[in-house]
């Protein structure tokens, strides 16, 4: 007689029975919650883009750029001494290198002796000007008294007073005054025309000289090289004890008050892009928590790849088309962000055009009225000869009317 299941056992096995799949329904519900967000982002999106996103153009292949002033000599020579290192902060007119300067002091002050010695013989011609023309007074003295005692003879020899050898005396006499006048009139008009219309100051011997002397006291000072702005020094190379040439780079000068941006853009995204639109900068280094303005300077005139070494060659059987990209210049208009928070060459940035104000030209209609980067030390150094010069000549005209 077969057993039969207890109760229990029934009782255990409907409790290990997997439990009923719940409905469907609230799947479907999230779907299309889901789907509804999907869409309302789309038009969100949609909106944002035609009201406001189109009218930017943003671009993160932007980098920091500026001038690197190279300090280089003018004249050859020997480095004693290097006034700066890299990262060294260096305003106009610092000496940054000496040159040794023996050589130039030995020629600068021969140079001053040739200018002393050149304006005391110019005195000399203007002196013996003088002296000529006394000369030439004095021998038409002489020629007016030869001719009273000719003509006196002349008529004392028709009736027969004096002989008529004391007469060709006279006459003679008379010729000899007046050869000696001659002779002294052209050393005077001689003398006068090495000195005609100048002064000591403006004389061509003496303007010889000075020039003379500007070139030694240049090539004196140009043993200083100086810093021609304020920046920051970098790449120095120079080594006391060096033998430089010439325009040998020794190091460069920085002006990171003065740096701008290349920005660049696709071709595509320059459509609506016009000269002076406004810029929003953000820096990899600072982040969303530093935003800097600025504004558009130019549009390049050309593709990376039409300037260089090697510009692609697209006449091949395999081309493929790439979209170029075009260096937009940015300028920052606000130079106090820049001092509180510098940026260096070759950074990374953020670029973002607002193009809402499309009024300006996309290439310049202006010529530049001024320099774009200008220092004015070697001016002074050229004044500084001048000043010189004046106190050369003021020194040897002493005594002089």
């Amino acid at each position: 007689m077969s057993a039969q299941p207890s109760p229990d056992s029934n009782e255990s096995k409907a409790e290990s029975r997997p439990p009923m799949p719940a409905p469907k329904k609230s799947r479907g519900v999230l779907l299309r919650a889901l789907g509804v967000v999907v869409v309302l982002a789309a038009i969100g999106w949609g909106l944002w883009y035609f009201l406001d996103g189109r009218w930017y153009e943003s671009t993160d292949d932007a980098y920091v750029n500026g001038n690197v002033v190279q300090i280089t000599p003018q004249v050859p020579g020997t480095v004693v001494s290097i006034g700066a290192d890299d990262g060294d902060l260096v305003h106009a007119g610092d000496v940054l290198v000496k040159l040794d300067p023996s050589d130039a002091d030995v020629a600068l002050a021969e140079a001053k002796a040739n200018l002393a010695l050149t304006v005391r013989k110019v005195r000399g011609l203007y002196s013996s000007v003088s002296g000529a023309h006394a000369d030439v007074a004095a021998r038409q003295t002489a020629v007016d008294k030869a001719r009273s005692d000719y003509q006196r003879r002349v008529a004392l020899a028709k009736s027969g007073a004096i002989s008529a050898e004391e007469l060709a005396h006279a006459s003679d006499a008379l010729t000899t005054a007046q050869n000696a006048l001659i002779t002294a009139q052209q050393q005077y008009q001689t003398s006068k025309v090495l000195v005609d219309d100048t002064v000591v100051a403006s004389h061509p011997d003496v303007q010889v000289a000075a020039a003379q002397l500007r070139a030694a006291y240049l090539a004196d000072a140009r043993t200083q090289l100086l810093a021609p702005v304020d920046g920051y020094v970098a790449k120095r190379s120079v080594q006391v004890g060096q033998r430089v040439q010439p325009g040998t780079p020794l190091m460069a000068v920085v002006p990171l008050h003065q740096v701008w941006i290349d920005a660049n853009f696709k071709e595509t995204q320059l459509t609506d892009m016009r000269i002076g639109q406004p810029v929003e900068i953000e820096s990899d280094v600072y982040g969303g928590a530093v935003s800097y303005t600025g504004k558009v300077e130019s549009l390049g005139i050309g593709t990376g790849s039409a300037f260089s070494l090697l510009p692609a060659q697209n006449a091949t059987g395999n081309w493929i088309k790439i979209v170029q990209r075009i260096p937009v210049r940015v300028v920052f208009t606000d130079p106090r962000q820049l001092e509180q928070h510098p940026l260096r060459l070759g950074m990374s940035l953020n670029v973002d055009v607002n193009l809402h104000d499309r009024s300006g030209p996309t290439l310049a209609r202006q010529t530049p009225s001024q320099p774009a980067f200008s220092t004015d030390i070697y001016k002074q150094q050229l004044a500084q000869a001048d000043a010189a010069i004046k106190q050369i000549i003021h020194a040897n005209m002493a005594g002089e009317k």
